[in-house]
């Protein structure tokens, strides 16, 4: 049963989404006005009514529901690359992350999906603007309860020991190589996302010289191909989600 106070996905007859707060005010789409009180004491799975009779189905917001409505500023971590970054590190539940570089929090918002109320991420940021605004979509989406931004630069070193992974996007993230080395449990994951080759080139070098503390280094780059589904024909779409971002993966033995 639904309360006063929870967030809801709202589904108009379109497949439009919107995400809101259960309360008492009116909301107010171009297929009419919905009063969101109406909702208290519904079940996931039934609908409301506009004041145009047009039928709103009501779902229980996912993580893909606030990463697509959370507040944009710097460029965000794409969730094809998020997703690969947790399965290719094995991040789990209750797992203890520092990231670097937390711009607008969507991967913040993903890894605080994935480690859950016993994990905790602790994030590191120079920009305040951009921590306020991550914080904001942070708290936005519930996860302030195992979240900490840092205002904190990470090339001076990393506070926190005993750390399951390190995830960076940032453009040199070769410059924590030593203080991730120092900071990852045995096991643990060193992660960064970079937009260019070169970034690439210059962290795989650095990574050379730890060849004692890490595995062998991979380099993943992700791309994908939505189909195109008619009837008559199914082929790839014409427009391509390819290169976002280059992730490269270090594990400490």
């Amino acid at each position: 049963m639904i309360k006063e106070g929870e967030k809801v996905v709202l589904v108009d007859p379109r497949g439009k989404r919107y995400l809101v707060t259960v309360q008492d005010r009116d909301f107010h789409t171009d297929l009419g006005i919905l009063k969101l009180e109406e909702i208290i004491g519904k079940e996931y799975g039934e609908s409301i009514k506009s004041h145009k009779g047009h039928e709103f189905k009501i779902l229980k917001p996912r993580i893909v529901d606030y990463l697509d409505k959370m507040k944009r500023g710097p460029q965000i971590v794409h969730p094809k690359d998020a997703a690969l970054i947790v399965a290719y590190a094995g991040i789990s539940p209750g797992d203890f992350i520092v990231e670097a570089g937390v711009g607008s929090g969507a991967l913040t918002l993903f890894l605080a999906n994935i480690v859950g109320s016993q994990g905790k991420i602790v994030s590191y940021e120079i920009r305040e603007d951009f921590a306020k605004l991550a914080w904001e979509n942070i708290k936005w989406a519930g996860f302030d309860d195992r979240v900490t931004i840092k205002l904190k630069d990470i090339y001076e070193g990393i506070d926190e020991e005993n750390v399951d992974h390190v995830i960076l996007d940032l453009p040199q993230p070769e410059r924590v190589v030593e203080h991730a080395a120092k900071a990852l449990k045995p096991g643990g994951f060193f992660v960064a996302y970079t937009p260019c080759a070169n970034q690439v080139i210059r962290l795989r070098e650095k990574l050379r010289e730890f060849k004692d503390v890490f595995m062998k280094p991979r380099t993943i780059d992700v791309v994908i191909f939505e189909q195109e589904v008619k009837k008559e024909c199914m082929r790839p779409t014409t427009t391509i989600l390819a290169h976002t971002g280059y992730i490269t993966f270090a594990r400490k033995v």
